[in-house]
C-alpha cells in the first residue's frame, strides 16, 4: 500500500448529522481557495485600469470580480476532488473539507462544474465572450493539465501548470477592450516568471508532506542549491521582463523606477537564500519563507503600480 493509499479520506468520521449549516458553508467556501484568488483578482483588476488608461466602469469591474472568482473558485473546487487522496496524507492540507468529510466527492464534484458553468456564462454574458473563453481556457489548463497531466508527474509541474494562473491578465484586458495586447502579454509573463521561485519556496518548506504524497515538487527532487539556483535565474528573467511594459505601455517614470526597485529587493532575497543553500543551512537557518513573503508583497505592489501609473502622466 503507497503512503497515498494508506489514509483514507474523511478521516474525521465527520456524518451529515454532524455537519452544522454554517460549517458547511465555510468549508464550500474553503473549497474555492480564496486566498489564492485573492492573488488572482490582484493580477486582473489593475490591468483593466492599465487597458483602459483610467478608471474603468465599476460596473464592469465587479461583473469580472465575481465571474473571475466563480471560475477561480470552480477550478480550485475540482483541483481538492482530484487531489482529495494527497491531501490526505499532507499535513498542511489535512484540514480541508473533503478529508475531513465536511463536503462530499461528489458534492465538491458538482459545485466545481457548476462554478465553471456559472462563470462562464456570466462573464461571456455581462462581459465579453473573449473574457469568458480566456478564464474558462485557464480553468481546463489547471484541472486538466496541471492537476492530471503534470502534477504527479514531473518536476517542472508548477512551471508549466502556472500558466493557468497566468490568464488573469488576459481576462482583465480582454474585460476592457476585447482584445489582447504585448502589454498584456509582458504582465502575463511576469507572473510567469514569478510562479516558479514562489512556489519553490514554499515547497522547500513543506518538501517533507510533497515527498509523503509523492508529489515531486523541484524541492523534493533536487537539493536546496539546485532549487535555489533555479529561483535566481528565474528571478532575473522576472525582473527583466517586468521592465519590458515600460516602452511597450508607455508608462510613466513611476512603474520603471517602482519595478526596479522592488525587482532589486527580490533579487537581493533570492541571492541571500542562494547565499544560506551554499553554506549548508536548513530548517529555520535557510529562511525560505522570507522570500515567499516577499513574492506575494511583490506581486500585490507592482500590480497596484500598473493601476495607479496611468494618472501619473
Amino acid at each position: 500500500m503507497t503512503a497515498v493509499e494508506s489514509r483514507p479520506v474523511g478521516v474525521t468520521g465527520t456524518t451529515p448529522a454532524h455537519r452544522p449549516f454554517g460549517a458547511r458553508v465555510g468549508a464550500f467556501v474553503a473549497l474555492t481557495k480564496p486566498r489564492i484568488i485573492e492573488l488572482l483578482l490582484i493580477t486582473t483588476v489593475p490591468v483593466m485600469f492599465l487597458a483602459k488608461q483610467g478608471v474603468p466602469d465599476p460596473l464592469l469591474v465587479l461583473w469580472v470580480v465575481v465571474g473571475g472568482f466563480m471560475s477561480a473558485g470552480g477550478a480550485n473546487a475540482l483541483n481538492m476532488y482530484i487531489d482529495r487522496d494527497i491531501d490526505a496524507v499532507m499535513s498542511r492540507t489535512e484540514r480541508r473539507p473533503l478529508v475531513t468529510g465536511m463536503v462530499s466527492p461528489r458534492e465538491a464534484l458538482v459545485f466545481g462544474i457548476s462554478l465553471g458553468v456559472i462563470s462562464t456564462l456570466w462573464l461571456g454574458l455581462l462581459v465579453n465572450w473573449l473574457a469568458s473563453g480566456l478564464a474558462l481556457t485557464a480553468l481546463l489548463f489547471y484541472i486538466f493539465v496541471y492537476t492530471l497531466g503534470l502534477k504527479r508527474r514531473t518536476a517542472q509541474n508548477i512551471v508549466w501548470g502556472g500558466i493557468a494562473g497566468c490568464m488573469p491578465v488576459f481576462v482583465g484586458w480582454a474585460a476592457v477592450t476585447d482584445s489582447v495586447s504585448w502589454s498584456a502579454l509582458v504582465l502575463f509573463l511576469v507572473i510567469f516568471f514569478w510562479t516558479p521561485p514562489h512556489t519553490w519556496v514554499l515547497s522547500m518548506k513543506v518538501r517533507e508532506d510533497y515527498a509523503k504524497a509523492g508529489v515531486p515538487m523541484l524541492p523534493v527532487v533536487k537539493g536546496n542549491l539546485v532549487v535555489a539556483r533555479q529561483i535566481i535565474a528565474y528571478s532575473w528573467v522576472m525582473v527583466a521582463v517586468s521592465l519590458a511594459l515600460w516602452p511597450l505601455a508607455h508608462t510613466s517614470w513611476l512603474y520603471p523606477v517602482s519595478a526596479v526597485l522592488l525587482g532589486g529587493f527580490w533579487l537581493k532575497e533570492a541571492h541571500a537564500l542562494h547565499g544560506r543553500a551554499k553554506a549548508g543551512m536548513v530548517g529555520a537557518k535557510l529562511k525560505e519563507m522570507r522570500l515567499f513573503h516577499w513574492s506575494i508583497t511583490y506581486l500585490t505592489l507592482l500590480f497596484v503600480v500598473v493601476a495607479v501609473d496611468p494618472f501619473v502622466k
